[in-house]
């Protein structure tokens, strides 16, 4: 499999992703033989609200993007299904027009209640996507608030999308997603408001000191691709930006440590669960309800019986 995901099979790719989703222990191998092949291509998140266009801008800059001969991996994470557990949106919403384009691939991915936006399989597909020879790989997020800003550890670049007559302008001036952005976009600037919400963000923006990049606010109109071009150049911008001074490798130091970290929490809770209904758990819960334990001393006798 890691032989045809190296020259760009898709249907190996699919299949790698697929055990990735499902944290098959195959993985492990697979992603261990690509290692070599991955870390090159440019991660771009594209995070907002529901309803800002999300899916539309992810098309349109994966259009204007195969125009300079670019090949454009997508991971589009979406709600999930109460029924199902499965994605709620498909491939077909970011494709349109690029079907049968072989430089384009696409997968839809559930959160399955992973916070931050994000899906536990993220970093995993990142490097499938990568090792395939795709050296742009877009990352669009669920709709997400104020406190889900996972992108910002993922991402190389961060879009943070916006649209007039939402309330967006004024979340985006708190500082949850203030923060995580690299870009502002105004999707949807035919729309009455726009000015208005683009002059809003530019005002706060106007007041930042000391920042070595300074954050660009791009209106657009991604349903027919206005404004697109003048995005990617900032993009671009971006992408130099980063590999002046070091920060390119700075940037990916602090996603490791994050995917680390993930990936350390995610462990402890498998463990965690395992661990329900066991005597351990069981002796620590009658403590607590006696009063014998405190929260805290409950907490340390189950953490004390982790196997590690």
């Amino acid at each position: 499999m890691s032989e045809r995901l190296l020259t760009g099979d898709r249907s190996a790719l699919a299949k790698g992703i697929t055990l990735a989703e499902n944290m098959d222990k195959r993985r492990e191998e697979l992603l261990r033989v690509i290692a070599p092949h991955t870390g090159r291509s440019h991660i771009l998140g594209v995070t907002g609200s529901p309803g800002v266009g999300k899916s539309t801008l992810v098309g349109a800059l994966a259009k204007s993007l195969r125009l300079s001969s670019h090949r454009v991996g997508i991971l589009a994470i979406d709600p999930s299904s109460p029924f199902t557990g499965g994605a709620f949106l498909g491939d077909r919403v970011r494709l349109r027009g690029l079907e049968s384009d072989p430089g384009v691939y696409a997968r839809s991915m559930a959160t399955r209640a992973f916070q931050g936006g994000l899906c536990r399989a993220a970093w995993d597909t990142i490097r499938l996507i990568e090792a395939a020879g795709f050296d742009t790989v877009i990352i669009e997020t669920v709709g997400v608030g104020q406190a889900e800003w996972g992108i910002k550890d993922l991402a190389d670049t961060t879009l943070v999308v916006l649209a007039p007559g939402a309330g967006d302008s004024v979340q985006a001036l708190k500082a949850g997603i203030m923060e995580i952005a690299d870009i502002f976009v105004v999707n949807k600037s035919d729309l009455e408001g726009a000015r208005q919400t683009r002059a809003e963000v530019e005002s706060v923006l106007s007041m930042r000191r000391d920042e070595d990049w300074s954050l660009p606010v791009q209106a657009v109109i991604a349903s027919d691709g206005r404004g697109v071009t003048e995005l990617i150049r900032h993009i671009s911008k971006h992408r130099a930006f980063l590999h002046s001074e070091g920060r390119w490798a700075k940037k990916r130091h602090q996603r490791w440590k994050s995917e680390l970290r993930t990936a350390v929490l995610l462990e402890l809770q498998a463990r965690l669960g395992d661990l329900e209904g066991t005597p351990v758990s069981e002796q620590a819960f009658l403590g607590l309800v006696s009063g014998r334990l405190t929260t805290a001393d409950a907490v340390k006798h189950i953490i004390q019986s982790l196997q590690f």
